[in-house]
């Protein structure tokens, strides 16, 4: 029984794609509904997002932003008023033309994302200065109709965050985009133990409107990018198409600045191919629904039962997320549940640990086995969840760092990136025509980011060997 389970789960270096999709499935995190594209999130899945937007949310909070909840359509007519971000979305845009049997007089937008919205009430409620800033964010869904989807990663309908800002200055709306990338930055890298790049997007892959976007990038196990949270800076654009203007200081008037931000359970999708193996989830404690199962390894003997269910009680009362394993099957069966469902965790009690007044505790990233005094185990296990979140981190740290590479000229980043997987390093002109050559020439490689911590690794641009303005990674993505 236990082989067979183990079994369920391709291995990851066999189909990487087949891996994650077993995964997903095995673990119960999410399933197909009736409409294409649309996912049902199951309890394991959602569990997860809850964690993520409980923990993000308050960092959120602790820079002074407050949360709304806007309209899920959008008139036709408002979307129009900004045109490069109308056409942005456009191909991607999902309609409503009825009201129950009725045409409407006008189409609604499905929200594909809410600036025109946030811009709309602003233009109605902003006057003077001293109305300024706001800083608002919504949990909200978002369609966008997508032609390829997969878990997670790219759905027709997703769940996410939207942060929506408007500032008095260029500067301040600039230090806030700035910001709420550092945000999502030391959430991923400190409680997802996920190392990111941080950057800027080039002009070609910017969001529609934006004046600048940066970006954290990620970087999966088969060397794949994915892009895990921006932050947008707006300026001044969809303020005077919405015509969102104040009284300033001097009794004149000014449009405002404006930033929008997102990060959605995409995210969910990058914790699964950066920290899992072949036998399922590996989730980063600080952030895993359940931190630690208990397993009585005898359901037969009721002392051992009745000590493993006082360690439960023991540690939710420490607070640590546990729970119990009290089901008639086996403790190999057990084991592989726990694994698969990527708890950090297992604490083995049977009649010889009870014996010695001690349980075994197992973390699920290294399989490694900790004798723990019973009388100790709510002052051990968190130094073992906090060693494992630090280790989880180090690992996937010292991978993304061994798959970056450097190329010099295109002959050499052709050669790489067919040849192995990860990030290249390059120099670029500034040219769109040398990004779309790149792409074409890789097979799908695009700039990821300029990054903040740029190197000078030559004065020629990869591509076509003219003065070079930047450093950027360039990689193959989700």
């Amino acid at each position: 029984m236990e082989k067979k389970f183990v079994k369920a789960i391709t291995a990851r270096d066999v189909d990487f794609a087949k891996w994650y999709t077993d995964v997903v499935k095995e673990a119960e995190l999410c399933d197909y509904s009736g409409v294409k594209g649309f996912m049902v999130y199951q309890p394991n899945g959602y569990a997860i997002w809850e964690n993520i937007m409980n923990r993000l949310d308050k960092r959120f909070k602790d820079t002074g932003v407050s949360n709304v909840s806007l309209p899920l359509l959008i008139p036709e007519s408002l979307l129009q008023k900004e045109s490069e971000h109308v056409e942005g979305f456009a191909p991607e845009v999902a309609w409503v033309t009825h009201g129950g049997v009725e045409r409407l007089e006008e189409r609604l937008c499905v929200r594909p994302t809410s600036e025109v919205l946030f811009c709309d009430h602003w233009q109605k409620k902003i006057r003077s200065y001293r109305d300024l800033p706001k800083l608002y964010n919504q949990w909200c869904s978002v369609v966008r109709w997508e032609k390829t989807t997969r878990p997670f990663l790219r759905s027709r309908e997703f769940l996410w965050q939207e942060g929506h800002t408007i500032h008095a200055s260029k500067k301040e709306a600039m230090d806030r985009t700035l910001m709420m990338l550092d945000v999502y930055y030391d959430f991923v890298t400190e409680d997802l133990a996920i190392p990111l790049i941080k950057g800027r997007k080039t002009d070609s892959e910017k969001f529609a409107g934006a004046e600048a976007t940066y970006t954290i990038e990620a970087m999966m196990h088969d060397g794949k990018a994915l892009q895990s949270g921006t932050s947008h800076f707006f300026g001044d654009g969809f303020a005077k198409a919405f015509d969102v203007k104040f009284i300033n200081k001097n009794n004149e008037y000014e449009y405002v600045n404006q930033t929008s931000w997102g990060f959605s359970t995409r995210i969910i999708g990058a914790i699964i191919m950066v920290h899992g193996d072949d036998s399922g989830l590996v989730l980063p404690p600080r952030i895993a629904p359940v931190q630690t199962m208990v397993i009585p390894i005898s359901m037969n003997d009721e002392k051992v039962v009745n000590k493993a269910n006082e360690i439960l009680d023991r540690l939710n009362k420490a607070g640590i997320r546990a729970n119990i394993d009290l089901s008639d099957k086996s403790a190999g069966w057990k084991f592989n549940s726990q694994e698969l469902l990527g708890i950090p965790t297992r604490i083995e009690i049977g009649p010889k640990d009870l014996e010695n007044d001690k349980v075994v505790v197992v973390r699920r990233d290294t399989r490694e086995k900790v004798d723990v005094s019973l009388n100790d185990i709510e002052e051990k296990l968190p130094v073992i969840l906090e060693t494992m979140q630090k280790d989880m981190y180090n690992k996937a740290k010292k991978f993304l760092d061994s798959n970056i590479d450097v190329a010099t000229n295109m002959e050499e980043m052709v050669k790489k990136f067919n040849s192995k997987r990860g990030f290249i390093k390059a120099m670029w002109c500034g040219n769109e025509e040398c990004e779309d050559e790149i792409k074409f020439q890789t097979g799908g490689a695009s700039s990821r980011c300029i990054p903040f911590d740029e190197e000078h690794l030559s004065d020629k641009c990869v591509c076509c060997g003219k003065p070079a303005k930047h450093m950027v990674i360039f990689g193959k993505s989700y």
